[in-house]
C-alpha cells in the first residue's frame, strides 16, 4: 500500500525528523524507502540495493539538520542515495578483484536482471523513472511527487524509456 501525501505533511513530518523526532523520520522512511530502492536499483545490483536504502537513510538521519528547506528534502534524498552508489563501487573497486564481480554478475543472471541492465543502458534521464513504475510500483503522480520531476516531464520519459527498452527487448530476443 502505497502513501500519498501532500507536500504540508512532508514537511511537517521533515521539521520534526530534523528536530529528532524518531517516529516521524520513520514515517519518512516509508513514504520514500520506495524512491530510494529505485534510485540504488538503477545503479548496483538488486542483492545491495536492499542493505543500501538502509545506509541511505541512516545518513540522511545524521545530516538532516543540515537541510535548509524541507522543501528539497525529495531531491536531497535522492541525491545521497546516487552518492551512495557512486561509493558502493568505489569502495567495490579497492576491495574485489574485477573477475570476481563479472562472475558474480554472470551467475546471477535471470530475466528480470537481464531487464534490469537493459534499463541501466538507457540514457540516465530514463532509467530511474522506469524503475520507480516498473520495480517499485510508483504511478506517474507520485514519481513526480517524490523525485520533484513535472508530471509531464515523468509521462515523458517513461514513454520514451518504455519505447527504447521494447526496442531493446526486441534486439535480444
Amino acid at each position: 500500500m502505497l502513501v500519498t501525501t501532500e507536500p504540508a505533511e512532508d514537511d511537517a513530518l521533515i521539521r520534526a525528523a530534523a528536530n529528532g523526532d524518531r517516529v516521524a523520520f520513520g514515517e519518512l522512511y516509508v513514504r520514500y524507502a520506495r524512491m530510494v530502492h529505485g534510485i540504488l536499483l538503477v545503479r548496483v545490483p538488486p542483492g545491495d540495493a536492499e542493505d543500501l536504502v538502509q545506509e541511505v537513510f541512516l545518513s540522511a538521519m545524521r545530516q538532516l539538520k543540515g537541510l535548509r528547506t524541507s522543501a528539497a528534502f525529495r531531491g536531497w534524498l535522492g541525491a545521497i542515495a546516487r552518492n551512495r552508489a557512486i561509493d558502493y563501487f568505489r569502495s567495490r573497486k579497492r576491495n574485489e578483484p574485477l573477475e570476481e564481480a563479472g562472475g558474480q554478475v554472470a551467475t546471477n543472471a535471470t530475466e528480470a536482471s537481464a531487464v534490469l541492465e537493459l534499463i541501466r543502458s538507457l540514457p540516465e534521464a530514463y532509467r530511474e523513472t522506469l524503475v520507480l513504475r516498473l520495480v517499485e510500483g510508483l504511478t506517474g503522480p507520485e514519481i513526480a511527487r517524490q523525485t520533484g520531476l513535472t508530471p509531464d516531464s515523468v509521462r515523458v520519459n517513461l514513454c520514451r524509456g518504455m519505447k527504447m527498452l521494447r526496442a531493446l527487448l526486441g534486439e535480444n530476443q
